[in-house]
């Protein structure tokens, strides 16, 4: 947890401009918002109201008459999702808010990665016109589907894709795409989720549909989207977009309805499991508690039982579902454990100091776990701050990777440029700038490697300026309470891109203890002789404690730590030096 401290701007407060002085903010949380980029008191506005609107969307006009025609005509429409918490999500968002528009035969399928891979395949579509499909929807995926949209059109089957990663260079030939990242797109937020983009549909279709006085010639209530803002909140934060104005507006929505307890079932269920209360619940718990729970199912087992959890309509189905995932979760940890140790230990095994490390790490061992390559890429990520790409065997002879990405480094644009150069090398790839996926032939493992090396050298200087620690400055020992922990939490949904605080300071090591394997417990004192509580999570054992240190620089982020009904200050070491 060794990083180079750097404090961010201060702005002082007569230099602050009189927009954000008129709010009347606590001081700190003005510098924070300074240093978020926030240029005016509308954008931290996160009340519905401030949404964009839909009309500007590419491609919505025509998915919303298709979808119409198929309410219509009652046909039969299948949602298609991805096997991750955003894919999930989206798919209970659009089974749910289409059945309660009317829709009498809507359905869903989700491959399972084990035996089908990503997105709307060719196999996937055969199965999906056994099933008698008329119309596909995508969501969370779709945009690189050109063999499988191609398929479906051949057998006769609409579809209707909803995606928010990169197109590539081709665009799969559905009979309507909306996706904000496609060229000439007009939406003004680019960084929508998944489950994003298929709200932002169905608000177009109850629009038009009320226009149509399709609810009142159907005797159907005019359905409330709000209703599902909880599981847009999990989907966006869960995906890890980043957070601009219109995504807060999203989250902040969702967490409302889920702290006032009037969330899914399934969302309650899967709070409970993980010992948490709906009523105090953040962002951040959003990412760290429900997401990986419900992505547990689909890395190790199949996406339908996340899927089957959010859509569960009673508490008990509910509790039994969200139990299911969290045995997953923690089998999942317990897989992602043991590999995370052998691919550091490959990446180290390389002898290279920080300084000589590759500016970008791919690791491959035969013992790898499809389902958390992803995980242990951003481990390896955040450890050794580079790009970082972790391969599986997909089959005899090709391997799956998962990629992880650095702030300043596109890796979706890095493999772009890869298959551009060498066409052949990457079987097929796509993602965004944080996360990728990407096939390749076992054979071309150290040709890819080699390649991915060669990509990043003109990202060379934003490679090694990573392992630095962003911090908004120091905090007195006034501000280490409660009731300011809580203001830092529950004023602005934190996440990526919109950091959630972080700040720094030198204190006395008090006590130093190992929890639960790998976690630091510290007992830490201010300069002011106060003690306050610190954990550290998944240190260098070899490392610490350290006895022999009696102070250390560390950065770390204001939590509420509540113990058999007890609440205290807990500090969220983010980083931890020796002095």
């Amino acid at each position: 947890m060794s990083c180079t401290i750097v404090r961010r701007q201060f702005h002082a407060p007569d230099k602050r401009p009189q927009w954000l002085r008129q709010l009347a903010l606590h001081p700190v949380l003005e510098n924070i918002y300074l240093n978020r980029g926030v240029e005016s008191s509308e954008s931290l506005d996160c009340s519905a109201t401030n949404l964009a609107n839909y009309a500007k969307m590419k491609g919505i006009d025509t998915a919303i008459d298709i979808l119409i025609d198929a309410l219509t005509t009652q046909s039969k429409i299948l949602i298609v999702g991805d096997f991750d918490a955003d894919g999930a999500t989206s798919t209970a968002l659009c089974l749910l808010a289409l059945t309660e528009m009317g829709a009498k035969h809507v359905d869903h399928l989700v491959p399972n990665r084990f035996e089908y891979g990503y997105g709307l395949t060719p196999p996937l579509v055969d199965i999906a016109a056994e099933r008698g499909a008329e119309l596909i929807i995508t969501v969370d995926n779709g945009i690189s589907c050109i063999a499988g949209v191609a398929h479906a059109q051949s057998l006769g089957i609409k579809v209707i894709v909803t995606d928010h990663h990169l197109p590539g260079q081709q665009l799969p030939p559905a009979n309507a795409i909306v996706n904000p990242n496609q060229a000439d797109c007009g939406f003004p937020s680019k960084m929508l989720a998944g489950v994003g983009v298929a709200f932002y549909v169905l608000l177009a279709l109850r629009a038009e549909l009320q226009r149509r006085d399709w609810f009142a010639n159907q005797q159907i209530p005019l359905p409330n989207l709000a209703n599902y803002l909880d599981l847009v909140a999990v989907g966006t934060v869960a995906d890890v977009v980043p957070l601009d104005q219109n995504n807060r507006v999203l989250v902040h929505q969702g967490l409302q309805r889920i702290r006032a307890g009037r969330c899914r079932p399934g969302l309650t269920a899967l709070i409970d499991v993980a010992g948490r209360e709906a009523k105090s619940l953040t962002s951040t718990d959003l990412g760290f508690v429900i997401g990986p729970r419900l992505n547990a199912a689909g890395r190790l087992d199949d996406m339908s039982l996340g899927i089957a959890c959010l859509l569960a309509g009673d508490d008990s189905s509910a509790r039994t579902l969200a139990g299911e995932l969290d045995r997953l979760n923690h089998e999942r940890k317990s897989i992602e454990s043991s590999m995370q140790i052998e691919a550091q230990a490959a990446v180290e095994s390389l002898q290279f100091n920080d300084a000589q490390l590759p500016l970008g790490l791919v690791v491959y061992e035969e013992s790898f776990h499809a389902g958390v390559i992803g995980i242990v890429a951003g481990r390896l990520k955040d450890k050794f701050a580079r790009p970082a790409i972790v391969f599986a065997e997909e089959s005899d002879d090709t391997l799956k990777g998962s990629a992880r990405s650095i702030s300043g480094v596109h890796v979706r644009d890095i493999l772009e440029q890869i298959h551009t150069q060498s066409p052949t090398l990457i079987l097929k790839f796509g993602g965004h700038a944080m996360a990728a996926g990407l096939s390749i032939r076992k054979q071309d493992l150290a040709l890819f490697t080699s390649a991915f090396a060669e990509a990043l050298k003109p990202s060379q200087g934003e490679i090694l300026q990573t392992g630095v620690v962003l911090s908004d400055g120091e905090l007195s020992d006034e501000y280490l309470s409660i009731d300011f922990a809580k203001l830092l939490q529950y004023q602005s949904p934190w996440g990526q891109g919109f950091e959630e605080p972080i700040f720094d300071g030198t204190f006395t090591l008090v006590n130093q203890r190992i929890i639960g394997e790998k976690h630091l417990k510290l007992v830490l004192e201010t300069p002011n002789g106060n003690h306050v509580d610190a954990i550290a999570f998944n240190v260098d054992t070899a490392i610490w404690p350290n006895l022999s240190a009696k102070l250390a620089k560390i950065a770390y982020k204001l939590s509420v730590n509540t113990f058999r009904g007890k609440s205290s200050v807990q500090l969220m070491v983010e980083a931890l030096q020796p002095c």
